[in-house]
């Protein structure tokens, strides 16, 4: 089969329209990977080219080796993957010592995986390790609503939590073990990537202050699933803050405890303890 009409590339070229038609990918903004399958590695054959010279990623991801990703290319506009998948599009071999990579199909109209390679990477070794190799897709968009919370709350992971399991009773039970939050950092590098791959330990969703935020799931339909929860709590937090600074009711305590026990969740307990009840927030 052709490497443009598997599923999986299929699921990949329609999640980077539909994040562009939601807007969270202004210009080139934004970026996407997933984690192969040998199997279908296997099934592309001679679509693949082993002649391109290896290149650092900029660290080191050792539990990555020898796996094969499809990416979004650096400066790559997501509007135009669905024109030109081939050309905004690349899948790129790790080398066995986990340094390094090279490109093996696409990116037909030249560049480079995208610049947070080393965040998706990073990502992609600590979610293949802690889901037994379940998580194979890794989301990077500009949601605008949640950009904007992010000068209004705290920078806390807590609170962000909190604040947006209250927005929406599906809220807790679509990501219970709640958000990580990463205060302001230069983009693309080791560090930020760093300090996301540490909350990815623990949650499946990191908001990078000011920017974006980061997604982990199983399938392309989960993890955009999850953008699109936080990012409409995060538009219903917007607009009750635009009304009043305080709620009049909400999900209380209490209730997100009833809800879990329901839905046979385990919620974040650091969230949901952080406020008394009646307390106004």
């Amino acid at each position: 089969m052709k490497c443009l009409e598997t599923t999986w590339m299929q699921d990949m070229i329609r999640i980077c329209g539909d994040g562009f038609r939601q807007g969270w990918h202004e210009r080139n903004g934004g970026n996407l990977s997933y984690r192969i399958s040998q199997e279908a590695i296997a099934e592309l054959g001679d679509q693949l080219h082993y002649d391109q010279p290896w290149q650092s990623i900029g660290t080191e991801v050792k539990g990555l080796a020898g796996e094969f990703f499809a990416v979004t290319g650096s400066g790559k506009y997501m509007r135009n993957v669905e024109l030109k998948p081939e050309s905004h599009l690349a899948i790129i071999e790790i080398s066995p010592d986990g340094l390094q990579y090279r490109i093996v199909w696409g990116l037909t109209e030249g560049g480079r995986p995208t610049s947070e390679l080393p965040t998706h990477l990073m990502n992609h070794e600590v979610k293949k390790r802690i889901t037994q190799g379940r998580h194979r897709v890794i989301y990077h968009a500009h949601p605008a609503n949640l950009i904007a919370l992010t000068f209004l709350l705290p920078l806390d992971s807590a609170v962000f939590t909190r604040e947006l399991w209250e927005m929406a009773t599906e809220c807790p039970v679509v990501f219970p073990e709640g958000l990580g939050v990463v205060k302001w950092m230069v983009p693309g590098g080791k560090p930020i990537a760093e300090e996301t791959s540490v909350f990815m330990e623990q949650v499946n969703a990191v908001v990078w202050a000011h920017h974006g935020l980061f997604c982990s799931g199983t399938d392309f339909d989960e993890t955009f699933g999850l953008m699109h929860t936080i990012e409409k709590s995060a538009e219903i937090l917007i607009k009750v803050l635009s009304v009043s600074p305080n709620k009049r009711q909400t999900i209380t305590t209490a209730d997100l405890i009833a809800l879990a026990a329901d839905f046979h969740v385990t919620l974040n307990p650091e969230a949901l303890h952080l406020y008394d009840e009646g307390a106004e927030h």
